[in-house]
């Protein structure tokens, strides 16, 4: 069924404004219903399909805007407050989690792709999480925001080489994104010496001061372009450029709450959504209903929970007790935007089948809801913290 674009634009923006108080009144989160929402528009239920490419575009835009702002989310404050030892437990953590991930990969008869999508996490699910608890601003809480933040930004990068590497083996074009990176180190040390040079201008563009002109967003989407079309350029995904202009915009303002807010009003209030509907109408709920799918699934989500919860024990070296394992490990076994783009990815370059990403998606929706909750559930009477570092 094809549903005019002046209908489909109405249906889509009437979801996008009534699907998060309905999320709310029957406690799920929001990107769940948009996504579940899709899933009865589009393959799996009612076959609909939109007119015209604006669906396409909206939602793609509405992802680069997502990625922009999970790289705003990294708070390099606390990156560099943390003592040598605790960076180096960090990414110790994250190896053997890609190592286990590595290990069930081969065990699913896949190779390194998948073992790359399952060590991903979702910092934009681990962050509000945290601030719900109250648990952000504590020890505990920064070592797992630093934690989602390793797992986002490794995986991204691996994810990026890797397929560089299946279409061009080692040659010039595997080496060509390295300037850009060069280049980004550049522009993170010049703008963070601007904003300290220049600091009514840096408020200006934080809107902390009046600004009719919004300057701050007018800058914000040019670096996401600008990021987008440099990765375009030198053949790397534009998720991994528009993540890097958020990453650069985050490490020169420190204090950006405002500028935060502004953007979350123009993604989440509209782009965004479109994003998960858009996800949602590409489901097909049939690939992972049949009996074989269903199995490689529900071994799929028992490995997803494994390579996240096995490593959570190394923490017990760090002095944490095995309630506060068991928290880290369900809240980073929560995954959503970052590995539904690693599905669509690993299908553009046919790393992957459409049933895998399918799987992959359900996947997604199964643990961006099981995570939190699990956390919730084992916060339990909440305790002080110890004072170790993870």
């Amino acid at each position: 069924m094809v549903i005019p674009q002046e209908y489909a634009l109405l249906l889509v923006s009437a979801a996008a404004l009534l699907l998060p108080a309905l999320s709310r009144s029957i406690g799920i989160p929001a990107v769940v219903a948009e996504i579940l929402f899709g899933v009865i528009l589009g393959k799996s239920v009612l076959h609909m399909e939109f007119a015209g490419n604006w669906l396409p575009f909206l939602a793609e835009l509405g992802f680069l805007l997502l990625m922009f702002q999970a790289g705003m989310e990294i708070d390099f404050g606390t990156l560099r407050r943390q003592s040598r030892g605790q960076i180096l437990f960090q990414f110790l953590f994250f190896f053997v989690t890609l190592g286990l991930s590595l290990l069930a990969a081969l065990m699913l008869g896949s190779g390194p792709f998948m073992a790359l999508v399952l060590s991903t996490t979702s910092l934009g699910l681990v962050m509000p999480t945290l601030k719900e608890s109250g648990l952000s601003k504590t020890e505990l809480g920064q070592s797992i925001l630093i934690a989602a933040t390793l797992a986002d930004f490794l995986t991204l990068f691996g994810i990026t080489f890797y397929i560089l590497f299946i279409q061009y083996g080692i040659s010039w074009r595997f080496v060509l994104p390295i300037p850009l990176f060069v280049g980004f180190g550049i522009l993170l040390r010049l703008g963070r010496l601007w904003a300290w040079w220049h600091p009514s201008q840096a408020e200006r563009v934080l809107g902390i001061q009046e600004d009719a002109q919004e300057i701050g967003v007018r800058l914000s989407m040019a670096l996401l372009f600008l990021f987008v079309g440099l990765s375009e350029l030198v053949h790397l995904e534009p998720v991994l450029g528009a993540f890097l202009g958020g990453s650069l915009l985050s490490y020169v303002f420190r204090e950006k709450a405002l500028l935060e807010t502004k953007l979350s009003a123009l993604g989440f209030g509209f782009l965004i959504p479109v994003f998960f509907i858009h996800v949602g109408m590409q489901f097909d709920l049939s690939n992972v209903l049949k009996p074989e799918p269903v199995l490689f699934t529900l071994t799929l989500l028992g490995f997803a929970l494994v390579v996240k919860l096995a490593p959570a024990f190394l923490l017990v070296l760090r002095g944490r007790r095995l309630r506060e394992v068991f928290q880290v490990g369900f809240l980073l076994s929560s995954r959503l935007s970052l590995i539904i783009a690693a599905a669509a990815i690993g299908v553009q370059n046919r790393l992957i089948t459409e049933e895998t990403k399918d799987a992959i998606v359900f996947l997604a929706l199964i643990t961006c809801f099981l995570g939190p909750t699990l956390f919730k559930l084992s916060l339990g009477r909440q305790s002080g913290q110890s004072s170790s570092g993870v």
